[in-house]
């Protein structure tokens, strides 16, 4: 209670006034630590150099915000499902914390209306709203605390912008599907980046390829490392559920063959995807 009286104190000068406001209209309280949050808006494209001489920009705070985020997600799900599995409960963790998740979440809060940043098209970097969600997150927890970085994360993010219900329901990780099957299956699945370019507007794309079994089988382009690589799953994923012959095929190279005669994978029906098809054609 005293702690919290303090607080309201402190803020008092503060109400009303920018960038304060700005952010109580994000969070639901005035922050303390001013600098943390102005550091979380301060894409790397913007660095300022501190009075120390050290480059200053969100990475580091987006580095703390993930693993916090993770942390909480993962103690919210466990006590909301107490009776499913590790499979499930990392799945789910995994759809809430994905990028294109928490890119939706930046936008609907408004961050990106703070984000300081001089890459010219924002549109094509949807990225840096979800590092920014990221190092906003990494940004409470320094500055009020592991509680006050979970009540934001569900009182705010979850119950107010996401729908638990509607998450399990939706399209999942391409990647990590491809990788729980190449597990099941026992074939190596490796992702590699193959390009590294600049569009017209000197965003940085990067090419990625996946091969399953030392077969490629599916390759994507994003303005990150992460999206080219999911965009790359989605291929494989497709060309997998879509050919028995090319799950012999690599069967065959990942020398799987050898130890099963009858050259028998456990295809997967990867029924996120289907769903994910289905809306499209519609």
């Amino acid at each position: 209670m005293l702690r919290r009286f303090v607080k309201r104190i402190k803020a008092l000068p503060h109400k009303g006034k920018e960038p304060y406001l700005s952010f109580y209209n994000v969070l639901g309280f005035y922050p303390d630590w001013i600098d943390l949050y102005r550091e979380a808006m301060t894409h790397r494209s913007s660095s300022i150099r501190s009075s120390k001489g050290r480059w200053v920009n969100n990475e580091r705070l987006e580095f703390l915000g993930d693993a916090i985020l993770d942390a909480i997600v993962a103690d919210i799900l466990y006590k909301k499902f107490e009776h499913k599995k590790e499979g499930f409960l990392t799945s789910t963790r995994s759809r809430i914390v994905q990028r294109e998740t928490l890119n939706k979440l930046a936008v609907e809060l408004g961050l990106d209306k703070l984000i300081i940043s001089s890459t010219r098209n924002l549109a094509h970097n949807t990225n840096i709203y979800g590092d920014a969600l990221e190092a906003l997150i990494g940004a409470i927890y320094l500055d009020q605390g592991y509680r006050v970085a979970k009540k934001f994360v569900y009182e705010t993010l979850i119950k107010q912008h996401l729908n638990i219900e509607t998450v399990l329901k939706s399209e999942v990780d391409f990647k990590s599907r491809l990788i729980e099957w190449g597990q099941k299956n026992k074939v190596d699945v490796l992702f590699e980046v193959t390009d590294a370019s600049y569009d017209a507007q000197n965003n940085p794309v990067f090419s990625s390829c996946v091969k399953v079994g030392g077969v490629e089988i599916g390759s994507g382009k994003g303005y990150s490392k992460k999206e080219s690589h999911q965009m790359a799953a989605k291929v494989a994923i497709r060309k997998l559920r879509e050919s028995n012959e090319l799950q012999e095929v690599i069967a065959r190279k990942a020398g799987t063959a050898a130890s099963n005669p009858d050259n028998h994978m456990e295809k997967t029906s990867f029924p996120d995807l289907e769903e994910e098809q289905t809306t499209e054609e519609s």
